[in-house]
């Protein structure tokens, strides 16, 4: 062990992270987050969601379900990514298993944090997840999955950090496949819902697996190239192999989601289909427009795809760039997905007098806050772990 870490630290830079002024800012503004984020959330439990958040008994999904979905979608993602070097044995993707894994929980946890303050009563969610079972719900199945995800993830972390390669590889396989059933599961929560046009069909648990994969690329690209900066280390060589790799994965699912989503539009209006039609207006030409062509078709696809190809995953600061527009643009991806398909009413196309075309939605400050809280406790969880973990070395098992 110890001739492998002095053959890794020279390129790496020393069994410490060292702790710089950029990182005390930062450690200390995502601190400032959480904290603002979960007084926010705290807030609204005893305000009452009514009077600090923006959904109403017609749009009852907000922002805070975009941002849950924005995070176990990475998180299922990385865990993807991971498992393609840990446990599929592709030796180009092992370099960036550890940080992949351990930032798989910090998203989901995060994620856990952001819904917790959406369900009004968040503390019975545990306890009626096991007393009021009921296997015919989505939604329980993806407590209930999610929750067996994140047990499978912390104990193949701890044994990669215990180096007990063989344990972890196999709860490594059992959270891979767990996050994935769950990951369709969330799907389904969408795409079995008859009444809402814009989400109804087979194909968006399918949709949700591809983009967590693209999701996984993007995040660890951010990440690890955050993390090098905070360290003060050189890129290693086998790293930059891994970086890459994982660009060239991440391009080919984004050309899979310009796929889904070209076809999406096409579906969406072609013979007007009630319903799904006018929310996919909204998208093309209505209010969320600058959303869906800046936010998802340029930053979230478009940019990235181009820049990962022009400079064939070799430029870290270009992959930054491109890992950076599609973080924000996936992010946009979660938003649209979730808001839109709620705005057309179900009385739409009847003629109901002052009834409204569509629905509107505007997040709240307190809405807004929570976010900010999930995304400063993400940040400070893979601070934490850059330092608590040194830096996530890895070795080749």
């Amino acid at each position: 062990m110890n001739s492998l870490l002095a053959a890794v630290l020279p390129q790496e830079g020393g069994l410490e992270v060292p702790v710089s002024g950029k990182y005390n800012v930062a450690i200390g503004l995502m601190g400032l987050l959480t904290v603002v984020g979960v007084a926010a959330g705290i807030h609204s439990l005893w305000a009452g969601h009514e009077h600090t958040f923006g959904v109403s008994r017609e749009v009852p999904w907000g922002m805070l379900i975009a941002a849950y979905v924005f995070f176990v979608v990475t998180s299922t993602g990385l865990c993807i990514v991971s498992s393609i070097g840990h446990v599929f044995g592709f030796a180009n993707f092992n370099p960036i298993a550890k940080r992949a894994v351990f930032l798989s929980i910090a998203t989901i946890v995060s994620g856990f944090l952001v819904i917790a303050f959406e369900i009004e009563n968040s503390w019975r969610m545990p306890v009626n997840n096991v007393i009021g079972a009921n296997p015919t719900s989505n939604i329980w199945w993806m407590g209930t999955l999610y929750g067996a995800y994140l047990f499978f993830m912390m104990i193949e972390f701890i044994m990669l950090q215990l180096e007990n390669h063989k344990i972890a590889t196999a709860f490594g396989l059992m959270g891979l496949l767990t996050g994935v059933v769950a990951h369709s599961n969330l799907g389904a929560v969408f795409g079995l819902l008859n009444g809402r046009e814009f989400w109804h069909g087979p194909y968006m648990p399918i949709y949700f697996i591809t983009s967590a994969a693209m999701s996984g690329c993007v995040a660890i690209i951010f990440f690890t190239y955050l993390a090098y900066q905070f360290n003060g280390w050189k890129m290693s060589e086998s790293m930059r192999e891994s970086m890459a790799s994982v660009a060239k994965f991440g391009a080919l699912m984004m050309a899979v989601i310009i796929f889904f989503t070209s076809w999406k539009m096409i579906t969406g209006v072609t013979g007007n289909p009630p319903g799904k039609y006018e929310a996919m207006q909204a998208l093309l030409s209505g209010d969320y427009a600058t959303n869906f062509w800046i936010g998802e078709v340029a930053l979230g696809m478009i940019i990235p795809f181009i820049i990962i190809l022009a400079v064939k995953g070799r430029s870290m600061n270009a992959l930054f760039v491109a890992s950076l527009a599609g973080m924000i643009g996936i992010f946009f991806m979660r938003y649209d997905l979730v808001i839109v398909g709620q705005l057309v009413p179900h009385y739409h196309g009847m003629g109901l007098v002052d009834y409204p075309d569509l629905l509107t939605y505007v997040p709240s400050l307190h809405e807004n806050l929570v976010v900010l809280g999930g995304i400063g406790f993400c940040g400070l969880l893979f601070l934490m772990g850059e330092k608590l973990f040194r830096g996530h070395l890895s070795e080749d098992h």
